[in-house]
């Protein structure tokens, strides 16, 4: 009978094969072990990933939360936190801050509070303002300065423009523009560091709202010109001045200090008949004349004429008019297409429909051929998810972009509890309708994208979570806050521009 191969021919154990096997075993449960380290580090690894930062303060003091509401960096600093991109633990500290010679010190942090991107002198955001004059942030770069000189990182630390400009700032209401001084000149290069305009002009203005439209450039002599986003020259630096008004293949100039009307080859189409150009589009100019406003062609042919308090287009051959503090609509021949009875009209471009707005911010939402769709109080338009929500007689109602009502739990389909309404007590149901939180709750609000809802009683603000347990009971009166948020038991800053959680 064989008694193995462990066994050598003179029936004693092969030590060899036995040795070679528990070498094989351990080899075996090594790998186990390393692989699921790997898997286990990989899953911390994406967990992390899968959370957002954001800046927190209390007790004077400001640190950094997550999206659980879990505390990643006490609060320590003097300074807000910088948090440029919510999914990167990249944060940026302002500290030793001297008030009498304005003089501070800055670093990188991660969620360990270790400092990175130590190679640097000084590494700073690119602060933006929008038209409203709200502060912002390039989210994926940083200013880094080197031995007097500046450069660009991304938010990984891969230097994206070398250390050589003397100064970097953003243009100031355009994303994606950033001007770089060398040798007292300008130029432009986009978040990614490459070369929009060249480092030979005295100054660079934004041409419109958008950075897509182009830029206008100032050279030494004073002459304006127009390049596109891609660096392509549109105008030659050689107008007086190129007024910031936006219209495709039609441009605003000065000569002698008037406004003048040309195209892109520079052909002069009205030099006359007005006071002021406000607007051009393909159909002609929206004008001012004796400070009313009206409407002219190419061929300086008056269609509408000088008569209103304001004019605008807000799509092709629809204009916004105002007459006796009210606005309607008018077409090209200016027959009145809607009613002069809103305090503001709007149009939504990108869901293709109009607001019109009364002075208690009641709306009605029309369609493209200016029908009446549907009428309340706009809470919110999600451009990204398709969706609207109003509050109509008292309720909250989803609708998409085509008019059509939704289900709560349809259009908010990541989230597991809805508000619920009855006997004028709030609670909330799951998918299925089964009350999950009792109706205890004078007002509620949705879950936001982390799982946590607002709820107020006694005229007090607190949170619940995903579970439907209160993660702070209600404590906050909010009546000033615009926006009412929670994370865990951190409640949204009341300067929401700042975006920043707080326990106050």
């Amino acid at each position: 009978m064989s008694k193995g191969r462990r066994y050598s021919e003179d029936q004693h154990l092969n030590y060899t094969k036995v040795f070679a096997v528990i070498i094989a075993i351990a080899v075996i449960i090594m790998c186990i072990v390393i692989i699921k380290n790997l898997l286990t580090k990989q899953k911390e690894t994406i967990e992390e990933n899968a959370k957002d930062y954001y800046a927190l303060y209390t007790d004077d003091k400001w640190g950094i939360i997550d999206s659980t509401g879990n505390t990643v960096i006490e609060p320590m600093y003097q300074e807000m936190i910088i948090v440029l991109n919510n999914r990167k633990d990249v944060f940026l500290c302002t500290y030793d801050v001297n008030e009498e010679t304005g003089e501070y010190k800055t670093k990188a942090i991660n969620r360990k509070n270790e400092e990175i991107y130590t190679e640097y002198d000084r590494i700073e955001p690119l602060e933006n303002y929008n038209t409203s004059g709200n502060a912002w942030y390039e989210k994926d770069i940083l200013k880094v300065q080197k031995d007097g000189k500046y450069g660009l990182i991304d938010i990984d630390g891969k230097e994206i423009l070398s250390l050589e400009y003397e100064k970097i700032e953003t243009l100031k209401g355009l994303e994606n523009s950033i001007l770089v001084t060398k040798d007292g000149k300008v130029g432009l290069v986009n978040k990614s560091g490459a070369t929009i305009i060249n480092v030979e002009y005295s100054k660079i203005q934004k041409f419109d709202e958008d950075y897509t439209k182009g830029y206008i450039t100032i050279d030494q002599e004073n002459k304006y010109g127009l390049v596109s986003y891609a660096g392509s020259t549109i105008l030659e630096n050689k107008y007086e001045k190129i007024h910031a008004i936006y219209g495709e293949n039609y441009f605003v100039i000065s000569e002698n200090g008037k406004q003048v009307v040309i195209n892109a080859k520079g052909e002069k189409l009205i030099t006359d008949g007005f006071d002021k150009i406000k607007q051009i589009n393909s159909d002609g100019v929206v004008f001012v004349k004796d400070k009313k406003y009206g409407f002219m062609d190419y061929d300086k042919k008056v269609l509408i004429k000088p008569e209103y308090q304001d004019l605008k287009e807000l799509n092709v051959g629809i204009l916004k008019a105002k007459k006796d503090n009210k606005y309607g609509i008018v077409d090209l021949e200016n027959k009145e297409k809607l009613k002069f009875k809103y305090s503001d009209l709007y149009y939504e471009q990108s869901a293709g429909f109009y607001v019109a707005e009364d002075e208690k911010y009641n709306s009605e939402i029309l369609d493209s051929d200016l029908n009446v769709k549907i009428s309340g109080i706009i809470s919110e338009i999600n451009k990204d998810s398709g969706y609207m929500k109003l509050k109509v007689d008292d309720e909250y109602k989803y609708y998409n972009f085509k008019f059509e009502e939704k289900a709560v739990k349809d259009v908010l389909n990541t989230n597991n509890l809805f508000v619920s309404k009855k006997d004028g007590k709030y609670g909330f149901v799951d998918k299925d309708g089964n009350v999950v939180v009792d109706y205890i709750y004078d007002e509620a609000q949705e879950q936001n994208k982390y799982g946590f809802a607002a709820v107020k009683k006694d005229s007090l603000w607190g949170a619940i979570n995903r579970e439907g347990k209160e993660t702070i009971s209600p404590k906050y009166k909010m009546k000033n806050y615009l926006v009412i948020d929670f994370i865990g038991k951190w409640h949204l800053g009341q300067d929401i521009n700042m975006n920043y959680y707080c326990e106050k």
